[in-house]
């Protein structure tokens, strides 16, 4: 990601500070004899629709082949905006979108939280970069976050199901009300199908990418039984020196190998690390990232990264990360009917976010340091001693940023600056390329940019000003990504969503479903109450259509 701090902040104004719902969670109930005793939820992060179209026709047999015909296919599936990995898997297990969550993306700006280090609160000036990523680790460069394991990373299936522990409270912003770091779970506005399967007494777990995903744990901090988080931006042992798990597509494959032997483990009914038998749990799943990588990576392992030139097959890099894909789904269903669990288990195949662009020929790589030195600098020559506008950025194909000054006239000076100047980027062969309006065909600032996301102004989390990208623009300072997520571009939010069991239709369903309906559909599927989410009930988020025991 390209994250920009900005110092020299003005005092921003106390915005009361939701860490919390509001409203209490409706009672779960399982009467009777529930559709589902199992659903296994699987997100391989950048998949698109397309994608899953090709290899299915290029692979008739294989194990995604299978699931897509053995369930119920969404084709016209959309993530939320940002599609990003945060605000996509919290809408995935919450049924809500930012607006209800507050989660815009995992490194953001607050304007009524005090600094991470914050000890002593009174007279502190609100605002605060919340940071849910590596960063919040107690050691980045360690597979096990700092958990202290020896042997790693062969030993990294030992690490702990509780991941908070691992979590540096300095690291995290401050609650200036109890002027305490304020972890991910608390920062989560709502609850989450791991909450709700708890108090209906059913066991959880779940796999993903950074301890700080103990955000999935919802408010109450003890949604899921079995969280095993591995962090992938530490170093990769046995790779090259300083390099992470994503900047090698066989090392991001090795990483993912863990999660997928976590979860075979929990489909034989132990916890993660196939220690203690508990018993197959309600609710669980992983994430993948190998083909993610894969689609951003100009090369590795000798192969060529993202798509050939027609910009929808998958070039060699990404074919052989679809075929681990396919392989892992393959080992997961072989291994659910090994275990006597086909007939009570339902498959979710999601993203949590696509990628963009899948066209070579329309990458258009852009600093966008510049682009906020420029305003910064704009604003201060024409507001002498005011200080820097820009205080925080976060921009990948979306670009979102945070003010010190909110008013009208601000939020519209940076509208002006960004559609009025060109910005300089260079293309995927590294040729020079400049875009209009700061490479963006749309800017919302101010008001229209709470509206955008469908919020009061006076809330504490969302960007001051957002700018939708034109197509293949990624925001970047180097070139050593040719792809990107976490905008609104069609690429980025047209996923797959497949659900595949005993309980859902056979067949292909081209009505627009979202990515949040999977949340009520998991609640659904194990005969709970979908009403029981607070987000399910703010948004209406509907079930997907199909779904048995589905309400009309």
């Amino acid at each position: 990601m390209n994250r920009t701090t900005i110092g020299g902040a003005a005092a921003l104004a106390v915005v009361a500070l939701a860490v919390s719902a509001s409203a209490a969670s409706a009672e779960p109930t399982r009467g009777g004899r529930a559709p589902q005793q199992h659903v296994l939820l699987l997100s391989v992060d950048g998949l698109h629709q397309s994608d899953l179209d090709w290899y299915v026709r290029q692979h008739p047999g294989s194990a995604l082949a299978r699931l897509v015909h053995t369930g119920t296919s969404y084709t016209q599936a959309s993530t939320p905006v940002p599609s990003d990995s945060f605000p996509g898997m919290v809408g995935q297990v919450t049924g809500g979108n930012p607006k209800t969550t507050g989660v815009y993306y995992d490194d953001t700006w607050n304007r009524a939280l005090l600094p991470a280090g914050t000890t002593s609160c009174t007279g502190v000036a609100p605002g605060a970069e919340v940071s849910y990523t590596e960063a919040a680790d107690r050691n980045q460069s360690a597979l096990d976050a700092g958990q202290g394991l020896s042997g790693l990373p062969g030993s990294i299936l030992s690490m702990t199901g509780t991941p908070a522990t691992l979590l540096d409270p300095a690291t995290l912003p401050v609650d200036p009300t109890t002027c305490t770091p304020v972890y991910p779970h608390q920062y989560l506005k709502v609850n989450t199908v791991f909450e709700v399967a708890k108090q209906a007494g059913l066991r959880t777990a779940w796999s993903d990418k950074h301890p700080a995903y103990e955000i999935l744990n919802g408010p109450s901090g003890k949604g899921v039984d079995d969280l095993f988080t591995p962090e992938i931006n530490s170093d990769a042992t046995g790779y090259a020196a300083g390099a992470d798990w994503t900047k090698d597509n066989a090392a991001t494959q090795q990483y993912d190998g863990y999660k997928v032997q976590a979860v075979l483990n929990e489909i034989d009914g132990y916890d993660h690390a196939r220690t203690t038998k508990v018993g197959a749990p309600a609710v669980f799943g992983m994430n993948f990232q190998s083909v993610s990588t894969a689609q951003k990576l100009p090369k590795s392992d000798g192969l060529v990264g993202g798509y050939l030139a027609d910009g929808v097959t998958p070039g060699p890099l990404l074919s052989k990360a679809l075929d681990f894909v396919d392989a892992s789904v393959g080992s997961f269903t072989h291994e659910i009917d090994r275990a006597g669990l086909k007939g009570s288990t339902t498959v979710i195949l999601s993203a949590k976010h696509g990628q963009s662009p899948t066209d070579p020929a329309a990458l258009t790589r852009v600093p966008d340091g510049p682009i906020i030195d420029g305003i910064n600098a704009a604003w201060t020559a024409a507001h002498p001693g005011a200080g820097d506008l820009v205080v925080f950025s976060t921009d990948d194909d979306i670009m979102q940023l945070w003010l010190s000054d909110r008013s009208a006239a601000a939020t519209e000076f940076v509208k002006a600056y960004l559609t009025g100047h060109t910005a300089a980027g260079n293309t995927i062969t590294g040729a020079a390329r400049t875009v209009p309006s700061s490479g963006l065909t749309s800017v919302y600032a101010g008001a229209d940019a709470a509206a955008f996301y469908g919020v009061a102004v006076s809330e504490a989390n969302h960007p001051d000003v957002v700018g939708i990208v034109q197509h293949g623009v990624v925001y970047t300072g180097g070139k050593g990504k040719i792809a990107e997520h976490g905008g609104a571009d069609a690429q980025d939010r047209h996923v797959p969503l497949v659900v595949s069991g005993t309980a859902t239709r056979h067949g292909s369903s081209s009505a627009p479903v979202e990515t949040t309906q999977i949340a009520p559909t998991i609640l659904t599927l194990l005969g709970l109450d979908p009403d029981a989410l607070q987000a399910v009930r703010a948004e209406h988020t509907a079930v997907l259509p199909g779904v048995e025991g589905a309400r009309g």
